[in-house]
């Protein structure tokens, strides 16, 4: 059949295409050495680690290398550099345990945001609450019972005399 020999002619070369460089060691360097941070304080990924006189970036550099034409696996130069230099030498936590959260957390914090935002919107959109009322009348907004002008004088006058110095 002419038309499977076309077909498998094609995933030979999209293969080959998208595999072309793959064992290559600078390309492996240039992969594994982005997913990695320089732990001198500068807080920049290993390879672009350029301020001068860096005490850790050559170091770090020589010891990838090393790992890369060792023909170490990407994962096993990873987890060296993790057992040296601790979990803060990837750029990125890994996908387990509770590294996790690192992922998880700012959507949760967005979608509490979103969640937030929307009950403050409808509680404006609704408007205020109606005011307090003592047995079906309407009262002032501290729910006590509405008051004549003459007893609030006297009021007045009684509050007036007791804070008298």
């Amino acid at each position: 059949m002419p038309g499977w020999r076309l077909v498998h002619t094609i995933l030979l070369c999209a293969s080959v295409i998208a595999l072309l460089g793959a064992g290559d060691p600078a390309t492996r360097f240039n992969e594994i050495g982005h997913r990695m941070m320089c732990i001198c304080g500068c807080n920049q990924i290993l390879l672009e680690c350029n301020h001068v006189g860096c005490p850790a970036s050559d170091g770090m550099r020589n010891e990838l290398m090393a790992g890369v034409t060792r023909g170490d696996s990407d994962s096993l130069v990873e987890q060296a550099f993790v057992q040296k230099y601790g979990p803060t030498v990837l750029a990125a936590p890994t996908t387990k345990g509770f590294d996790r959260v690192a992922y998880v957390v700012p959507f949760a914090a967005l979608l509490a945001g979103f969640g937030l935002v929307v009950i403050i919107v409808r509680g404006w959109r609704n408007g205020p609450p109606p005011p307090p009322t003592v047995g079906g009348q309407p009262g002032p907004i501290t729910g006590g019972p509405r008051i004549s002008a003459a007893e609030l004088e006297q009021l007045r006058d009684q509050a007036d005399k007791e804070t008298d110095l």
